[in-house]
């Protein structure tokens, strides 16, 4: 019945033992995310944020990775949702922080100064104790919240304006960085986002697929550019994966690059490697 009703009204569908497997998985996937966090299934990978004009890895996203003992490893487009609906994001998201900023002060205890980037739900962020236990799991570990970038996406802050920017300015004055997710795919605004304390705007991987061959793309892009930096923010371009993507950008002035062109995610040991062994040619054949 839901089935039909997802596929649009008055349709049918006939049963098949592949919704029942779906269900039968999903049931699955619901009842044990109770426990994964504390059976230690959960981990996290890093994806660095590399500089091209300084040539430097600057920063890197924390990404949580779900080792199901039966299943095996679970997408994080798989059980992200399900724990959206269910409400346990927060929970899980509040395990993320914990663990993205205490492997960040481990970082910096090294000598390894970067920026994390840690994604919040629309649940997190319309959670009453959200601040507070950013806060705290931050003072606890020692980590200067300048240290600590939360990436909200723009659909999340067109879902309520007003009380989108009410929450992101709260957490501003706390001292975190902010950062617009998936800019471009939503209904973007400039009203909004002169308002938008926050840092950063992230440009969608959709546009940077093809920037090396689609001229519409480079349009779009190098619009995004110049508006950001008319506001005062950095601009990064996420899903960067070949040499001409990546030289494309910095003709169009787009310095901040998240892609596995650099780097996949990886965890925190071989991020250590990466940022030791890093070096990059510049784009010389252009």
């Amino acid at each position: 019945m839901y089935h039909v009703k997802e596929s649009g009204k008055n349709g049918y569908q006939f049963y098949t033992q592949s919704m029942n497997d779906k269900i039968t998985k999903k049931t699955l996937i619901e009842n044990d995310l109770r426990s994964a966090i504390n059976k230690g299934e959960f981990f996290l990978e890093y994806q660095p944020k590399v500089n091209i004009d300084t040539k430097r890895v600057y920063g890197m996203e924390a990404l949580v990775r779900w080792n199901h003992p039966e299943i095996g490893l679970i997408r994080p487009d798989v059980f992200i949702g399900i724990s959206e609906e269910t409400g346990q994001i927060l929970q899980l998201g509040l395990w993320v922080a914990k663990q993205a900023i205490h492997d960040t002060k481990m970082l910096h205890n090294e000598g390894i100064m970067l920026v994390v980037s840690i994604n919040v739900s629309n649940k997190q962020l319309n959670d009453d104790s959200f601040i507070d236990d950013m806060c705290l799991i931050a003072d606890e570990a020692g980590l200067d919240k300048s240290y600590i970038e939360l990436e909200i996406t723009e659909s999340q802050i067109m879902k309520d304006v007003n009380k989108s920017l009410s929450i992101l300015n709260a957490l501003y004055e706390k001292g975190f960085k902010l950062s617009v997710d998936d800019f471009g795919t939503g209904y973007s605004s400039l009203s909004y986002l002169k308002k938008l304390p926050a840092k950063t705007i992230k440009i969608d991987r959709s546009f940077v697929l093809d920037i090396d061959k689609d001229e519409d793309d480079r349009s779009i892009i190098a619009a995004i550019v110049a508006m950001a930096k008319s506001l005062g923010k950095d601009v990064i371009a996420e899903g960067s994966e070949t040499k001409e993507q990546v030289c494309a950008l910095k003709l169009l002035e787009c310095n901040q690059i998240q892609g596995y062109y650099f780097s996949k995610p990886i965890k925190i040991d071989k991020l250590r490697e990466f940022i030791t062994d890093f070096k990059w040619d510049d784009c010389s054949f252009y």
